[in-house]
C-alpha cells in the first residue's frame, strides 16, 4: 500500500509557513524533517509523531494512537495516530504540534 497522499497533503499545507522543512520519502512512506530532524510522517493511512521521551505515555493514552512499529521493536518516543484519529483539520494540526518539541525546545 502506499502512503496517503491527501494526509500528506494536510501536513505539507500545515507546515507550509515553517522554515528549514524538507519532505523526504522513508520506509515506504514519506517524512517531514526540520533542520534534518523528523517531526512527523505518513505510513500507509496512518500519521507518525515524533512526541519524545516526555510525552509519549500521554500520547499513547489517546484514541487512535499506538506504538509506532513497523519493524518488530517499537520506537519509543514515537507513536502511529490511526485514521480516525486524524480525521479534522485541528486533530492533525494538534499532532503536528507535539512533534514539534524536542525534550523541552521548541523546534519552531
Amino acid at each position: 500500500m502506499a502512503f496517503d497522499d491527501s494526509l500528506a497533503g494536510g501536513i505539507r499545507d500545515a507546515l507550509a509557513d515553517k522554515l528549514n522543512i524538507e519532505e523526504k520519502k522513508m520506509f515506504g512512506g514519506v517524512g517531514f524533517l526540520l533542520n534534518g530532524n523528523m517531526l512527523v510522517g505518513v505510513w500507509k493511512d496512518s500519521l507518525i509523531v515524533r512526541v519524545g521521551p516526555d510525552g509519549y505515555a500521554d500520547a499513547l493514552l489517546r484514541p487512535h494512537v499506538k506504538e509506532f512499529d513497523i519493524t518488530g521493536r517499537p520506537m519509543k518516543g514515537w507513536v502511529l495516530v490511526e485514521p480516525e484519529g486524524i480525521r479534522e483539520d485541528a486533530q492533525l494540526k494538534d499532532w503536528i504540534d507535539r512533534g514539534k518539541f524536542k525534550g523541552d525546545i521548541l523546534l519552531f
